[in-house]
C-alpha cells in the first residue's frame, strides 16, 4: 500500500499580518492557532501519494504560469455560524480572483467536490466556545489589511498536526521549466 500525506493549497498572507492574525487567534485560545499559518484556503486537505504529488505539482505549476497578481483586501468580521462553528476575516476585494484560482486549482487531477460552498476568508477562531466566538467577531469587526497575492503554496501537514510550506507556485511564467501552454487553453 502506498503512504498517503495531507497536502493543500493555499494563499498565504504576508508580515506584518500573519503575525496579527496568528497573534488574534493564540489570544482567543483556538487550538489550531500553532498549526495553521494565516491562509486563504484554494483546496482543503486532500490525501495524496507520492506519485500523484508529482502529477499535483505540475497541474499546479500550470494553474500559476495561466495567473497573473491581484490585490486583497480584508476587511471586518463574518461567521459561518450556525452552521460551522468558525469566525473569519471576509474579503472586501479580491474575492472573484480567488475563486477562479480556486476553481483552476481544483481541476483536473484536484477535482473533488466540497463539503461546502467556496467561500474565500481568513479563519481566525474554530471549534471553540461560543462566548470565544463572539469575542473573536467583535474583536476584529474593524479589521483591515491590503496586500498583493504574487502566488499561492503547496502546504503538507506534518505528524504533529502543523501545516508546513512545501513550494511556492508565483504567478506567471516565472522561469518555471514545462509546457507553455496552460491546462485548458
Amino acid at each position: 500500500m502506498t503512504a498517503r500525506r495531507d497536502f493543500g493549497v493555499a494563499i498565504g498572507i504576508p508580515e506584518p499580518f500573519t503575525s496579527e492574525l496568528q497573534g488574534w487567534r493564540e489570544r482567543l485560545g483556538d487550538p489550531n492557532a500553532g498549526g495553521i499559518p494565516p491562509h486563504v484556503t484554494l483546496l482543503p486537505p486532500t490525501s495524496l501519494s507520492e506519485q500523484e504529488l508529482e502529477v499535483v505539482e505540475e497541474h499546479l505549476r500550470l494553474v500559476a504560469a495561466a495567473e497573473r497578481p491581484f490585490h486583497i483586501h480584508l476587511r471586518g468580521s463574518g461567521t459561518f455560524r450556525p452552521v460551522s462553528p468558525v469566525v473569519f476575516v471576509p474579503l472586501a476585494v479580491g474575492i472573484a480572483p480567488c475563486e477562479r484560482v480556486e476553481r483552476q486549482v481544483r481541476s483536473g487531477p484536484l477535482a473533488r467536490e466540497l463539503t461546502f460552498p467556496y467561500h474565500p476568508h481568513v479563519t481566525v477562531a474554530h471549534d471553540l466556545p461560543e462566548p470565544a466566538l463572539d469575542r473573536a467577531f467583535e474583536a476584529l469587526a474593524g479589521y483591515e489589511a491590503e496586500f498583493d497575492v504574487w502566488g499561492f503554496t503547496l502546504f503538507e501537514q506534518d505528524r504533529g498536526g502543523v501545516w508546513r510550506p512545501q513550494r511556492d507556485f508565483p504567478f506567471g511564467r516565472a522561469g518555471l521549466p514545462g509546457p507553455t501552454e496552460p491546462p485548458g487553453r
